[in-house]
């Protein structure tokens, strides 16, 4: 099933936020009507009607979208920057492309690449890279193309840098699909796009290696896992998604980690959805998801 970009064709969605403050609904709502749009869906937020921060996202059609593109930004412009608003105004028909990073592990890669392929992600996938090449085979047979960067010794400028090639003016966000790297703030700066990891939820419990392992000695009840936007504090950045399983004393470490390979599965899929359909509002270290 590929994915259906006809069923999006001319429509647009549109992100605002900023102080909340009368009258910033009826000024949208105008806004699209002026410019000819017919509002599909909406949602907003409020943190607080007296002094909060406001957030909105809205979804209209219009006829010859690409084509009006130009105008409505000149109309945001003018209605929303006066009121202090930031905005974002993305053609729906217009797919995110997605690099993945990924090392051995390939479950996390394989559910993306399968989701892909079934329409399920509006993205494209321009490209696979890896420090390893086990996966090499599995995502060349999607169609995707699979680039090899080990990861050298202790400096890791160099495959940075041939990362950081590859990535640049190709990719509108990348997926850590279990890539067990850390990356520099040097290459987070350089990369110029979002990043969105994956780990398993026991941080900072059982941090470092084997930690299903470690899960099993301490008799954990409950697993899950955590996907968030990568910032230059590890594991700490906004978190866009997270689900658990409940476990049992009956489970082995290896039971342990199936189910929680599992979890991850499933929460990076709909992390990566979600961003893909500008449904994710980074505000500060939180996220809005709508």
């Amino acid at each position: 099933m590929a994915v259906h970009t006809e069923a999006k064709r001319d429509q647009a969605c549109l992100i605002v936020h900023g102080p909340d403050q009368p009258g910033i609904v009826a000024a949208v709502a105008a806004l699209v009507t002026r410019n000819n749009g017919n509002i599909i869906s909406l949602d907003q937020y409020s943190s607080d009607p007296t002094g909060g921060d406001f957030f909105q996202r809205v979804v209209f059609s219009r006829p010859d979208l690409a084509v009006a593109m130009p105008g409505i930004k000149d109309d945001l412009e003018k209605t929303l920057n006066p009121l202090g608003m930031a905005w974002k105004l993305t053609d729906q028909s217009v797919p995110k492309r997605m690099a993945i990073l990924v090392s051995t592990s390939d479950h996390c890669l394989l559910e993306l690449l399968w989701r892909h392929r079934r329409g399920e992600l509006p993205v494209t996938i321009p490209m696979v890279i890896s420090n390893h090449t086990n996966t090499a085979e599995d995502v060349r047979s999607f169609g995707v193309p699979f680039f090899h960067v080990p990861s050298g010794d202790a400096d890791k400028s160099h495959p940075e840098s041939e990362i950081l090639k590859l990535l640049a003016g190709n990719v509108d966000f990348v997926v850590l699909a279990r890539y067990m790297q850390i990356l520099s703030p040097d290459f987070l700066d350089r990369a110029g796009v979002p990043l969105i990891n994956i780990h398993h939820s026991f941080l900072p419990a059982f941090i470092g290696a084997a930690p299903y392992r470690k899960a099993k000695q301490r008799g954990v009840k409950l697993i899950g896992a955590t996907a968030h936007y990568v910032t230059r504090d590890l594991d700490e950045g906004p978190i866009i998604e997270q689900d658990v399983a409940r476990v049992s004393h009956a489970h082995s470490a290896t039971d342990l980690q199936a189910r929680g390979a599992y979890v991850e599965r499933a929460v990076l899929s709909r992390a990566v959805q979600w961003h893909a359909e500008d449904r994710v509002i980074r505000h500060g270290n939180q996220t809005i998801v709508f």
